[in-house]
């Protein structure tokens, strides 16, 4: 059994932990390229930060971290730097909407394939789909996995764009539209 909920202080170590075991340095190009990957690294006093400005969301099985879906209000822009440029397009696309970004969403390797992923955006829908219009996030156009399951969950696409850290899809999910 699955449990979706926000997370809290002491989820914050081992959602670090599953973010380390899934950054492309820590996997073979082909499990990349099947199983996708995360791009940003935090630490823990940015994640406390994130945290107190608001809960991301968790997925747990049998007290273990089955997936976490980092959510980023708008004020968490200068805690990341290299999602500057993220920020700045999705401020011109989604121009008028009440939004925040995912900052970052992984499952465990156990627990791929049954429906985790969803879960984790369900929760965020449930937790913050009255407060704001829209979640969007940035991701590599190489990770065809994530886009494929983004897409799934009713993300579209609203812009690509180039930086120095890659070739990016911005994807914004309408709560309005579930």
């Amino acid at each position: 059994m699955i449990d979706v909920r926000l997370a809290v202080p002491e989820d914050l170590p081992g959602i670090l932990r599953l973010q380390r075991e899934n950054l492309p340095e820590a996997l073979g190009a082909e499990e990349k390229a099947q199983q996708g990957f995360v791009s940003a690294r935090h630490t823990l006093p940015i994640l406390q930060q994130m945290h107190a400005l608001a809960p991301s969301v968790v997925a747990t099985s049998g007290g273990e971290l089955a997936g976490y879906a980092l959510m980023m209000p708008l004020e968490c822009r200068e805690l990341v730097p290299m999602l500057d440029p993220m920020f700045a397009s999705l401020e011109k696309v989604l121009a008028g909407k009440r939004f925040y970004v995912m900052g970052q969403v992984c499952v465990a390797k156990p627990f791929r394939g049954q429906g985790v992923f969803d879960a984790l955006y369900r929760g965020h829908a449930r937790e913050y789909g009255a407060k704001y219009d829209c979640i969007a996030t940035e991701i590599a156009l190489s990770n065809t996995r994530s886009i494929r399951a983004h897409q799934r969950v009713g993300f579209v696409e609203v812009a690509r764009q180039d930086d120095h850290a890659g070739h990016w899809s911005l994807v914004a999910w309408d709560f309005g539209a579930r």
